[in-house]
């Protein structure tokens, strides 16, 4: 099964702080390292923000979604997250690891401690 990675992320002052052209260069950067994680087989699913409406909705304003082959794609998508400066700019929660069915993921849920 491939390995996955979801992020909770908001904005931290830093953020808040940097000028449109200083957060166009941070972006511009974050682009130019996706070839590297592709070749890794590493996809994007998708990017969101937070529906605050639903029941239960993480405080955190954005979402991100991952797929990757393995757990090395999955630890290079998440090294290379935090190389980037990302968390210098955003809070953030990672939710990863080896996906499974419903089957094994309720086997999980049964042998939780």
């Amino acid at each position: 099964m491939p390995h996955y990675l979801t992020e909770l992320y908001s904005a931290k002052p830093a953020w808040l702080a940097l000028s449109r052209q200083g957060r166009q260069q941070f972006f511009t950067a974050i682009g130019s390292a996706m070839p590297a994680l592709s070749a890794l087989g590493v996809e994007l699913i998708t990017f969101g923000k937070v529906d605050q409406s639903k029941l239960h909705a993480a405080s955190q304003t954005f979402f991100a979604v991952w797929r990757c082959p393995d757990a090395t794609a999955l630890e290079a998508l998440v090294s290379g997250i935090a190389q980037s400066g990302w968390h210098e700019y955003f809070d953030t929660i990672n939710a990863g690891g080896k996906g499974t069915d419903l089957a094994g993921h309720l086997t999980q849920l049964g042998e939780a401690a």
